[in-house]
């Protein structure tokens, strides 16, 4: 091995925990750049060529490898700051931040303090503080009253039930059958814009009038094979038992004398006794049901969220027909260089997350794209 490639020895539970902090889209960019150097030392990368890849300089990779060669994960923590002690009194310090942890009184008519609001709240109490220092104590313990996240609970009676057995089909898919993720996204509208979009230009993104003239809508049924990522679809116009109905039909047809095993959310049109029926008649295709609120479980809702990004949301469409070929010129494409979704947390991981809003941001983060 050359003398300037210098590589460290990773464990293999150091390893899984850098490959989930370069994964983790929250992270900050230093604690994903650190990870990334480090990963890429341990494959025995040279120095010159880490720093190529991640984006930053040489002797940043010499420092961040030789702190982890040093002190493992602990090496990749930020070093206390050098400088004087704060001189701002601890019971002012605490004062502050007893006082953000509840609500402003109604004379504020506020719903929650800002940094001024707050000064000047201690100022009314006989404590003079500028409002940078409220700014600069909030920052210090990461307490940031301004920003607001929504959770909601599930309140099926068989939750841990139906997430042990879809997670279960993902993590262990069963011998000779085919695991589909189905769902619609209804009511796409076909928006043409009043004005032609201006294309991206240095220093200048994309840019596209607020106006627009509706032309319909249609709603996308989508089957998304869990083992392979290829996608079946049908655009209709509405959404109601009979197209549900149809769908399956065709999913059916799609995938002749096979197992199906289908995950659904729990929207009424698919349990309707026509479905029911139907479904009796024909074995080889069962449903296995999100529990209520919980249709983030359902994979297909990954798809649906990359088709809007990159086909939907800053298209042009005259009329429904265009948005239609849109969409299934996107799903062919797709289809061309499709890939599986990987699941990565286990069903207790998940229950624990779905129960827990503080466990929890706006939804559980359980899947990564190869």
């Amino acid at each position: 091995m050359p003398a300037h490639v210098r590589t460290v020895e990773v464990p293999e539970g150091d390893r899984r925990e850098l490959e989930r902090r370069v994964r983790d889209k929250a992270a900050p960019a230093r604690v994903v750049e650190r990870a990334r150097i480090v990963l890429l030392a341990a494959d025995g990368v040279p120095g010159k060529r880490i720093a190529a890849i991640v984006g930053c300089a040489e002797p940043t990779v010499v420092t961040w490898r030789g702190r982890y060669a040093e002190r493992s994960l602990a090496g990749l923590e930020d070093l206390p700051r050098p400088g004087k002690p704060s001189p701002l009194p601890e019971a002012l310090r605490d004062r502050v931040l007893e006082l953000t942890l509840t609500e402003p009184p109604t004379q504020f008519g506020a719903t929650h303090w800002s940094s001024r609001l707050l000064a000047e709240a201690l100022a009314g109490e006989g404590t003079p503080i500028s409002h940078v220092t409220v700014a600069r104590i909030w920052h210090r313990f990461g307490v940031q009253p301004w920003q607001a996240q929504t959770f909601k609970f599930s309140t099926d009676p068989q939750l841990e039930a139906k997430v042990r057995d879809v997670v279960g089909l993902y993590l262990h898919p069963l011998e000779k059958a085919v695991v589909l993720c189905m769902g619609e996204k209804p009511q796409i509208q076909a928006l043409e814009r009043t004005a032609p979009t201006l294309p991206v230009r240095p220093g200048d993104p994309e840019a596209a009038t607020l106006d627009y003239v509706r032309h319909g809508t249609t709603t996308l049924f989508a089957a998304l094979e869990v083992a392979t990522g290829r996608v079946t679809e049908a655009c209709t116009q509405r959404h109601r038992h009979q197209e549900f109905l149809a769908f399956l039909k065709q999913v059916a047809a799609a995938y002749p004398r096979r197992e199906l095993h289908v995950v659904v959310d729990n929207l009424s049109t698919h349990k309707h006794p026509a479905v029911r029926a139907w479904l009796e008649r024909h074995p080889r295709m069962q449903l296995h049901f999100t529990p209520t609120s919980g249709s983030w479980l359902n994979l297909v809702e990954a798809f649906f969220s990359i088709i809007t990004r990159q086909a939907l949301r800053r298209g042009n469409f005259p009329t429904v027909a265009d948005l239609v070929n849109a969409i299934e010129r996107f799903i062919a494409a797709w289809n061309d260089r499709c890939r599986p979704f990987t699941w990565t947390k286990d069903p207790d991981t998940v229950i624990a997350k779905a129960t827990d809003p503080r466990r929890r941001k706006t939804q559980t983060t359980s899947v990564t794209e190869h």
